[in-house]
């Protein structure tokens, strides 16, 4: 779907943005840099979360949701987060997973990277490790993570196949796929699709929801559930779409409902028998 051009599109937006979070300025997803924030990446993180970190991770995140408050974490536990920008996923679940476990970070900006790890050393925590490459090829053995985690990064991606095959290849027996991360459902008009995921994924390629979970299905992975967890509103792109010269109140009904943040999990077979879900797409994927 993507090329070079939009990758280097993608490190550039990054690196602007970990320049933004460590002028103590929010890193906006929106188009307009202002704006374009709420309602994608506000309001993601409870306060107790957010009063524990450096407030420069806060501000460093692009993030759709918030992988760490729904997945199971468990002390002594691996943890990878894809596309770990300002670190701020990581540094909460190494928290979580605590110094018999690890937290690892995967990006490829070299701004990002550096900003993590003076988050890491603000917050005094050992037991992470934040690591350069792209995350079509992650740098880490076969079997190796107990947890793949990603905050509306994999959109991101031009090699979505090669992304989950890489994520299955690192998880260990058993292991869990946990992501936020931007989707859409049904039959939607390319201008409008292209527009909206403009405003609300910084260049995101979203897939709708069924050929995500044939995607997972395909790299190898089990128990596959897609949770919606914010739904995006024509109302909310107002001021953004009426910018593209698109009459709001007319395409409303062709938006309303297909574009949405949802919580992926999925699990790799083999091991022990993991906690269960809380919840599963089968109950709830047509509930708004």
């Amino acid at each position: 779907m993507f090329g070079t051009d939009v990758k280097e599109a993608v490190r550039e937006k990054y690196a602007q943005a970990a320049s933004q979070a460590s002028a103590g300025r929010s890193a906006c997803c929106g188009p307009s840099g202002q704006g374009g924030c709420d309602p994608i990446t506000s309001n993601l993180y409870d306060a107790a979360q957010s009063d524990a970190l450096p407030p420069e991770a806060l501000l460093a995140s692009l993030g759709c949701g918030n992988p760490t408050a729904l997945s199971h974490l468990a002390p002594g536990e691996v943890v990878l987060d894809l596309g770990s920008g300002g670190g701020i996923d990581v540094l909460l679940s190494a928290r979580r997973v605590g110094p018999t476990g690890k937290a690892y970070g995967l990006d490829m900006t070299d701004e990002m990277l550096a900003l993590a790890r003076e988050n890491q050393r603000k917050a005094g925590l050992e037991n992470v490790e934040f690591l350069k490459g792209e995350i079509e090829n992650i740098p880490l053995p076969d079997d190796t993570v107990d947890v793949v985690i990603s905050n509306c990064v994999i959109n991101l991606s031009g090699d979505k196949d090669r992304v989950l095959r890489e994520a299955f290849r690192v998880l260990k027996p058993g292991g869990r796929f946990a992501v936020s991360d931007v989707v859409t459902r049904g039959d939607i008009p390319q201008a409008l699709r292209r527009d909206m995921l403009l405003w609300v994924g910084c260049l995101a390629g979203a897939l709708d929801e069924s050929d995500y979970a044939a995607k997972l299905g395909a790299a190898g992975f089990e128990a596959i559930a897609i949770e919606p967890t914010r739904v995006y509103q024509a109302e909310d792109a107002r001021e953004f779409l009426a910018g593209r010269g698109i009459d709001v109140d007319i395409v409303a009904p062709q938006i309303e409902g297909k574009f949405f943040s949802a919580f992926i999990r999925a699990s790799k077979p083999g091991g022990q028998s993991q906690p269960r879900l809380a919840c599963c797409a089968s109950a709830r994927l047509d509930r708004h």
